[in-house]
């Protein structure tokens, strides 16, 4: 076994144990594997392991390795999230680039999203309200009270899907009180769309409380993929 193989079995495990001690299917929940300064030859690494669904902050980045991997040995049934900060003059590169954006946290980005449709691959673009759940008003993220404004917006643009909430725990406080305001918010959220039931929460150091706050989709990296690359 691979060292790389050896650290996903093993965050696998810990995803399974934690679901098991949340009295939750562990089949209802993704793991997202967040490549972040990885070169794309990991994504092909990470992909013959089974992984299926990969992370992505940065658009440049997000933009290359797609590139370089589509061409004819394009990884079948590989998804790729943007989950990082998102520049609306950088919406057309996002939406031809990733299945699904994590992301969005004003009406502007969604609208941004929603003109860029006609230069994608595909018809819908899933996406989720990024909910900022710290008191820092500079943080990615609507405040929550705004969320499902934000919500009903992204309702009124029909290539856009809309499939939950995102957010990050605050670094100073106990992520299983951030984590349970964020289910606060999606229920709110389920409120204007019931089928808008994803929870994108929890990473490496916080994943079993995200879990364990009803996440249904987990972005970790580090654990996984090993040290990111010395950028320089």
């Amino acid at each position: 076994m691979t060292d790389l193989a050896a650290r996903l079995s093993a965050i696998d495990s810990q995803i399974a144990d934690a679901a098991r001690t949340a009295g939750r299917d562990v089949t209802e929940i993704t793991r997202i594997v967040v490549t972040k300064f990885h070169p794309a030859s990991l994504v092909r690494e990470l992909h013959a392991l089974g992984v299926r669904d990969v992370g992505e902050n940065r658009q440049q980045e997000l933009e290359a390795k797609r590139a370089e991997l589509n061409g004819a040995d394009a990884l079948d049934g590989l998804r790729w999230h943007f989950i990082g900060q998102a520049q609306t003059n950088k919406a057309a590169s996002i939406r031809r680039n990733a299945d699904a954006v994590h992301s969005v946290d004003r009406a502007k980005l969604a609208d941004a999203l929603h003109r860029a449709a006609g230069e994608a691959d595909h018809d819908v673009l899933d996406v989720l309200v990024q909910v900022n759940l710290t008191d820092d008003a500079g943080r990615g993220g609507v405040v929550p009270v705004d969320a499902p404004r934000l919500a009903e917006h992204i309702l009124t643009l029909p290539s856009l899907r809309l499939r939950g909430v995102m957010g990050v725990a605050p670094l100073d406080e106990d992520p299983a009180s951030a984590f349970a305001r964020l289910n606060d918010v999606a229920d709110a959220i389920r409120s204007v769309d019931a089928e808008a039931t994803w929870i994108s929460a929890g990473m490496t150091g916080d994943f079993a409380e995200a879990i364990a706050a009803g996440a249904t989709h987990l972005r970790i990296g580090s654990a996984i993929t090993g040290p990111r690359p010395d950028r320089g």
